[in-house]
């Protein structure tokens, strides 16, 4: 009888610890409203500053003077933050796919770890702005070197992810797979790969928003589409509002597609979040 007490008390515990995890893990109305709030204090802030300080517009543009440099040019800039997004997607979906084949092999073959894995952080070491003229004397002024560029700053922080969360898997799980007669593959691809999902998806978060960073050296380099070249020719031209616009496009795309990365962990990997929980 006693035992069976012990069970059933121990029922509501359970429960409430699993009502608990569903609570954690349900979105809250304050993760939209909070950044709102925060972003439109700054908003606030850098208008006041620029009336108490009497700020020229051409020096800080006042935010109605960057909403009216976006109305007079939406169709221009929303044609150049287009061809932004796809440069980033683009070099970003290359370095996911390269960064978890480099991650997997680095991991699965201790030769070659320690044959490339220096070689990788000495080429991360490079500073990318200094690659990016070579980019277009080597690829021309089109959208490659861009995306080449979005690439070369994306790929280091998924692979380092990867391999982390890959190398990370504890050594009782290894000892069931041999337990349990697994072979490397399936070991591999059963328990490493499951286990190394959430340190992966912090390096895409990471990586997200790099792609935007490296789109618009590589525009700042040469071409003449994108944001990037939208805020070199408007410093060429004084019209620093509309740089502003270019640059508030940019801040947007990079937000929306963080969120967009961590919308899909949270969708693919609700059980992660449960058990940090």
């Amino acid at each position: 009888m006693a035992d069976r007490r012990a069970t059933v008390d121990d029922r509501p515990a359970d429960g409430a610890v699993l009502g608990t995890m569903r609570r954690t893990a349900r979105w809250h109305p304050a993760a939209l409203w909070l950044p709102l709030l925060g972003a439109g204090i700054v908003v606030a802030l850098w208008w006041l500053a620029t009336i108490v300080l009497d700020i020229q517009p051409f020096i800080l543009p006042a935010p109605p003077d960057v909403t009216g440099a976006f109305f007079r040019l939406p169709g221009y800039l929303l044609q150049q933050t287009w061809t932004t997004l796809v440069e980033t997607l683009v070099g970003f979906g290359l370095a996911v796919a390269g960064g978890l084949i480099a991650a997997v092999a680095l991991t699965a073959f201790r030769v070659v770890e320690r044959a490339l894995f220096p070689l990788l952080v000495a080429a991360n070491a490079v500073p990318k702005i200094a690659v990016a003229p070579l980019l277009v004397v080597w690829l021309g002024f089109g959208s490659v070197p861009k995306i080449v560029m979005v690439f070369l700053i994306s790929f280091f922080p998924i692979v380092v992810a990867a391999v982390s969360g890959l190398a990370s898997m504890p050594a009782e799980l290894g000892e069931l797979a041999r337990s349990l007669s697994a072979s490397r593959s399936q070991t591999f691809v059963k328990l490493r790969i499951p286990w190394a999902l959430p340190q992966i998806f912090i390096g895409l978060k990471v990586g997200i928003t790099l792609a935007v960073v490296g789109a618009v050296v590589g525009e700042f380099s040469g071409g003449d589409r994108g944001l990037g070249y939208v805020i070199v020719a408007s410093g060429s031209s004084a019209d620093t509002a509309l740089a502003f616009a270019a640059m508030t496009l940019l801040a947007v795309m990079s937000v929306t597609l963080f969120y967009l990365v961590s919308a899909a962990e949270r969708l693919l990997l609700p059980w992660a979040r449960e058990i940090s929980a």
